[in-house]
Formats: structure tokens, C-alpha cells, sequence
């Protein structure tokens, strides 16, 4: 049961192609968001379409996976952990984030 306590799994679609950074300690990571999409119908009868961005990062061979074969509009689910961190902008300003850390990659969709 402790595997569920912090456990994401999304569908969407990438907004851009991954940020592939390779560290000099030799690990490699991949960045990159994803949509996703609920649909509704509201009170007047219209289909309202709501997107969330997702922030994403991968590690390892997960992040040498995501750089071969994952580009810009294709469909994934991930599977991960959420996690939350702050780092300081260009101004000197404390900024926060919470990323999904990817542990598993599923490419969606046609070739």
C-alpha cells in the first residue's frame, strides 16, 4: 500500500519537444510538459474543453527513451511521483514548482 501514496498517472500530449540536458556525472534528464484534457458540458449545453499543464522530468534510461522517440504533440502516459521544489530566478526572486518525476513511459497513438 505505501506505493500509492504518491503515485501520478497522466495521458496527454507533449506542448514542445524535451529538454534533454546530459550532466557531467553522466545521467542524463529529460524535461518537457504535457496536456491534458477534461471535457464537460456546461449549464447552457456548451462542450467546454479544460487543460492542465503538466511539468515533467525523467531520469536515466527513461530520459534517453523520451529523447530518441518523443516529440512535440505526441500522446504518452506517464506514470511517477509528484515532487515540489524552489530554486531562484534571474532576479534573485524564490520561485516554486512541482514536477511529475517519470518512472514510466508508454508512447501512445500512431508511428
Amino acid at each position: 500500500m505505501n506505493t500509492l501514496r504518491n503515485k501520478v498517472q497522466l495521458i496527454g500530449n507533449l506542448g514542445n519537444d524535451p529538454e534533454i540536458i546530459n550532466l557531467e556525472s553522466g545521467k542524463t534528464l529529460a524535461k518537457f510538459a504535457i496536456a491534458t484534457n477534461e471535457s464537460y458540458t456546461n449549464n447552457d449545453g456548451e462542450k467546454i474543453t479544460d487543460t492542465q499543464w503538466h511539468n515533467v522530468i525523467a531520469w536515466g534510461k527513461t530520459a534517453e527513451i523520451i529523447e530518441k522517440y518523443v516529440t512535440k504533440g505526441k500522446e504518452i502516459a506517464i506514470e511517477g511521483k509528484l515532487t515540489s521544489r524552489s530554486y531562484d530566478d534571474k532576479e534573485g526572486n524564490k520561485r516554486y514548482i512541482t514536477e511529475v518525476v517519470c518512472n514510466e513511459l508508454l508512447m501512445l497513438g500512431g508511428k
